[in-house]
């Protein structure tokens, strides 16, 4: 990918700039800490949005970690440009998408970037992708409460954040870190999704906590949240997202359920 440094006039969190006036409704999927599930959580949503007759695009914004490709089953495509020189996203399942996993020659191809230069090429995205008319964009944020989350929140004005978290207190524990960053920065919080809940084993569906039990119930009871959906993990699950196939098409009823639950949450807002 080309990555045109161009000159950045930053928002703030209180009064942020409409890079995106092309979408409706913009949602931050976030946690505190990776491995949590993050990506899958966004992957599902915004398919379970386009399956509603929605126009949905999902832009992955975890800059030096891009799952999003490898999701989608687009892992081997690459970044293609239109003829007023705008790139044209991929697209699968309805979802339209853009991710820096999809610039590189490899996709073993390091992004041994400064932040500087990874801001600019998200705000490329925003400002040079031939998105269309959206009813709703995702955006897949990196773990933590850095640059990137700053630089959303003052680029894009957020109809809101959801936080992606395992039962584990090490992970509510980041994740609290990251509520506050978004209250700090005006950006609504509108839920929590606890993925990873519990573990259904595959040959006589006996429920295991192996992360523990009621970590985002507790996060939600202390900050007055909404726990939108407790997500289980399944052999099936992990093999579908290796195959870039979606849990709330392909998967159990149960985590289809889920997913088709939060969905239907946040397209009622």
């Amino acid at each position: 990918m080309e990555t045109i440094k161009k000159k950045i006039t930053y928002g703030s969190s209180q009064k942020p700039n409409n890079r995106a006036p092309y979408a409706k409704r913009v949602i931050a999927i976030s946690s505190g800490k990776g491995g949590v599930g993050k990506s899958t959580v966004a992957a599902n949503i915004a398919v379970g949005l386009a399956q509603k007759g929605l126009r949905v695009g999902l832009l992955d914004a975890d800059i030096y970690g891009p799952s999003i490709p490898r999701l989608f089953g687009v892992e081997n495509e690459h970044l293609a440009w239109n003829d007023n020189n705008k790139m044209i996203p991929s697209e699968n399942f309805g979802v339209k998408l853009m991710s820096v996993g999809l610039t590189t020659p490899q996709n073993d191809t390091p992004l041994v970037w400064r932040s500087s230069v990874a801001i600019s090429a998200l705000i490329q995205f925003l400002d040079d992708v031939a998105w269309g008319e959206l009813d709703y964009m995702i955006i897949d944020m990196p773990p933590g409460t850095g640059d990137v989350q700053l630089t959303m929140a003052q680029e894009i004005p957020l109809f809101g954040a959801i936080l992606v978290t395992t039962p584990q207190m090490l992970a509510t524990d980041d994740v609290s870190r990251a509520i506050m960053m978004f209250k700090e920065t005006h950006v609504p919080i509108l839920g929590i999704i606890e993925n990873m809940s519990y573990f259904i084993a595959p040959d006589t569906k006996v429920h295991y906590d192996i992360f523990g039990s009621g970590g985002a119930k507790r996060l939600c009871e202390n900050y007055e949240l909404p726990l939108l959906a407790q997500i289980p993990l399944t052999c099936k699950m992990r093999e579908l997202s290796d195959e870039g196939k979606m849990a709330i098409i392909f998967g159990e009823n149960e985590i289809k359920k889920s997913y088709q639950e939060v969905v239907k949450k946040i397209a009622e807002r």
